[in-house]
């Protein structure tokens, strides 16, 4: 049942066509997708490169795990602030891919580091919303994001398909039909996801002032997502944190009552995900748990294990629009927040 002031929010409105959204991506983005993996593939890149902040970044943590588990390359996060800010050269060359994901292309450090790691030779793949922006002017490849006007300051559907534009690369570059047909549903898996039932999150966070979300492997970066929109709409204190690292100094800080919002897909990092869930419930944590397996107090999918915490990320977008307005917040217009920053 859809409440009628949270429908009328722009980041429910907007989290709602995240799978019209990714229909569009993968329509307009076929064709330069697959003269990209042809091109990665003659070129023997040895080396993939990250360029992103807020959402965007953790959508880059998502693909990290992707190119990683997939097609065995290393994945790094390049600081924007060693261009912007000391100036220095990027290191790599023709075997390196640089991956520059924004919504907006138009922020300075963004396109400064991007510039340097293209003239030391890498080629800069963009994943962009705005196709008329400085980014996409300056890669040697735009990957259309499609997501169309976004008006909330929290991005939804433009993090959800800049996701999918890495799962279709790293599917073009692997030659891996099981992944492909995975993003090619997961439209419709979207619509579903975003119809699932998860007023318990809203219910358990109305007055909470912190909490933890935990995610391992393709779940991590979405777990990260979780956490900055926890904060960013809702005014709550979130941290994210992998299922392993979780268990070194964090696990002081969870007591009675402690909340715990835990993503758990089909794959080996779900069981990590799941003993450690296991481990706080025992402690007297208030645990969340969001497990494509079952069994979670939050419903989750089972399908390709990559995609599934994607999905769960969209039924997450629509409860944490529900806790903003529980919160007495706005959700679209957060305090301090604009939609475009500026960082130099």
């Amino acid at each position: 049942m859809t409440d009628p002031v949270e429908s009328t929010t722009a980041m429910f409105v907007e989290a709602r066509e995240a799978g019209a959204a990714v229909t569009r991506l993968l329509a307009a983005n076929r064709a330069t997708i697959a003269a990209l993996a042809t091109t990665l593939r003659a070129t023997r890149v040895r080396l993939v490169v990250t360029c992103a902040r807020g959402s965007s970044d953790h959508a880059a943590s998502y693909g990290k795990y992707l190119f990683e588990t997939m097609l065995a390359l290393p994945v790094v996060s390049a600081a924007p602030s060693i261009a912007s800010l000391f100036g220095a050269p990027a290191g790599g060359g023709a075997d390196t891919l640089c991956i520059a994901i924004s919504q907006s292309g138009r922020s300075p450090d963004l396109l400064a580091t991007v510039g340097a790691w293209q003239r030391a030779g890498a080629h800069v793949v963009a994943l962009v919303n705005d196709e008329e922006s400085p980014l996409a002017a300056l890669a040697d490849t735009v990957i259309a994001l499609s997501a169309g006007p976004e008006c909330s300051v929290a991005a939804t559907k433009s993090c959800i398909a800049a996701m999918a534009g890495l799962a279709a690369i790293v599917a073009a570059i692997a030659d891996d039909p099981a992944l492909a047909d995975a993003v090619e549903a997961l439209p419709a898996q979207l619509e579903k996801a975003f119809e699932q039932d998860w007023r318990a999150l809203s219910i358990a966070l109305v007055s909470a002032t912190s909490l933890f979300v935990v995610g391992r492997g393709y779940g991590f970066g979405i777990a990260q997502e979780m956490a900055l929109k926890l904060k960013e709409t809702c005014a709550l204190h979130a941290e994210a944190f992998s299922a392993a690292e979780v268990r070194h100094g964090p696990m002081t800080i969870v007591g009675p009552g402690f909340p715990i919002l835990a993503i758990a897909g089909s794959d080996v990092s779900g069981e990590s995900v799941r003993a450690v869930a296991e481990d706080f419930a025992e402690r007297g944590a208030r645990v969340l748990l969001a497990d494509s397996t079952g069994g979670g107090a939050l419903p989750a999918a089972k399908t390709h294990p990559a995609i599934e915490p994607i999905l769960m990320l969209q039924s997450f977008y629509r409860a944490a629009t529900a806790l903003s307005l529980a919160r007495g917040l706005n959700p679209d217009a957060p305090p301090h927040l604009a939609k475009v920053t500026q960082t130099v």
